[in-house]
């Protein structure tokens, strides 16, 4: 079996500092695609590389171009609200639970919404705010739907009419 000369490969395009300018680009605008990090890196220095160069430096400084997380995100006040409630619910028994319903409604987009933009972010970093995609509360044309779950069950799903949904 051979084996390979140390330093016997191709030559790198990029410098240690270059790699880390191509990582600080993507993290200054996580929505930014590979070839335009690559057209960025190509104005600042001069030196033309590809974007699968841009995309392999990106692995290499740990980023990973994912979808970001398409929700509505919570602020401190419902995240402290959340965390209480737990800590008040901690020790509820099964027959505590056999009497609570646990509902929600989703809307559901007609229109085209592309999915198909993605963010350079870290593992483990989906929830952070800068890698969450503000979800459109009311988008134009949409169905609202309705449905509840509880410890033996479940409620049918309804379509909401009007799209409009109150206490009642």
């Amino acid at each position: 079996m051979c084996s390979r000369r140390h330093g016997g490969g191709r030559v790198r395009s990029t410098t240690p500092a270059e790699d880390r300018y191509i990582v600080l680009s993507a993290k200054r605008n996580r929505r930014t695609t590979a070839q335009q990090v690559a057209n960025q890196f190509l104005a600042a220095s001069g030196k033309q590389i590809s974007r699968k160069t841009v995309a392999r430096r990106l692995r290499g400084g740990g980023l990973y171009a994912r979808r970001p997380v398409v929700c509505v995100p919570l602020t401190r006040q419902h995240r402290t609200a959340r965390l209480q409630w737990c800590r008040e619910h901690y020790n509820w028994t099964e027959q505590d639970w056999a009497c609570v319903l646990f509902s929600d409604e989703s809307r559901f987009s007609l229109s085209s919404d592309c999915r198909r933009q993605l963010i350079w972010r870290e593992s483990g970093t989906a929830y952070r705010p800068e890698n969450i995609q503000e979800k459109d509360r009311y988008p134009t044309c949409s169905i609202m739907v309705w449905a509840g779950i509880m410890i033996n069950g479940r409620t049918r799903i309804h379509g909401v009419a009007n799209g409009t949904m109150t206490g009642q």
